[in-house]
């Protein structure tokens, strides 16, 4: 994997990330409804799978500001930047209630990332192993869909002073208000390089995305 080694010194956000680096080591999160209408419809309409369409999109987001692709290098104390962040999506086994990890590379192509999307979690499907490889996929993001509820709040907690900067997504069963589909989603970024404006942030451009797609992909 690529990544840009960060000049601590010139970060713009140097101070907020030394003081929860050092003073103050926590996370941030926020757990809100997103409208999905539009992406509901036109995961229906193209007979495609709503997750996938949306673990792409959610990717596209995270991909388009280097905040969400931070990473820190134990050996050498060094603040990075992946060229790229993929996610890490779970298959849930009917038969056994557990998960599999699945790795997903990210592509722009929104063709090539749900062909390939597709084919990884039909993979995972032969396999109960919960195999987790996070040496050689350190620029790897959580995706959870959990989908057996529409949830009002969830939080992941990580042992205190741990920075993992990766971002750590999950989102819920939607449901219909007012007409429209609404799902639950909750962000969560290290403090240290990330604050509520970047956490709610990944909400407003995941709207705009959705909006973008679903207008750029009709007929």
């Amino acid at each position: 994997m690529n990544y840009k080694i960060i000049d601590k010194e010139k970060y713009y956000r140097h101070g907020v990330f030394r003081h929860f680096m050092e003073d103050c080591k926590c996370s941030t999160s926020i757990t809100a409804k997103i409208d999905v209408t539009e992406l509901v419809n036109y995961s229906k309409h193209t007979d495609t799978r709503f997750y996938i369409n949306f673990l792409y999109l959610l990717s596209k987001v995270l991909n388009s500001r280097d905040d969400y692709k931070m990473g820190f290098l134990w050996e050498s104390g060094d603040l990075i930047c992946y060229e790229t962040v993929n996610p890490i999506q779970y298959i849930f086994h009917e038969d056994t209630e557990t998960c599999t990890p699945v790795y997903t590379t990210y592509y722009e192509n929104y063709e090539t990332f749900y062909v390939n999307a597709i084919n990884d979690v039909e993979k995972a499907k032969e396999t109960r192993e919960y195999q987790l490889d996070m040496m050689n996929h350190p620029n790897w993001f959580d995706a959870s869909y959990i989908s057996w509820l529409s949830y009002d709040a969830l939080h992941v907690e990580l042992p205190d002073g741990y920075p993992h900067f990766a971002p750590i997504i999950n989102w819920g069963k939607y449901s219909q208000q007012d007409g429209r589909f609404m799902m639950p989603l909750t962000v969560r970024l290290n403090h240290a390089i990330a604050d509520g404006y970047l956490v709610s942030l990944v909400y407003r451009l995941l709207e705009k995305e959705i909006a973008s797609f679903c207008r750029g992909n009709k007929g």
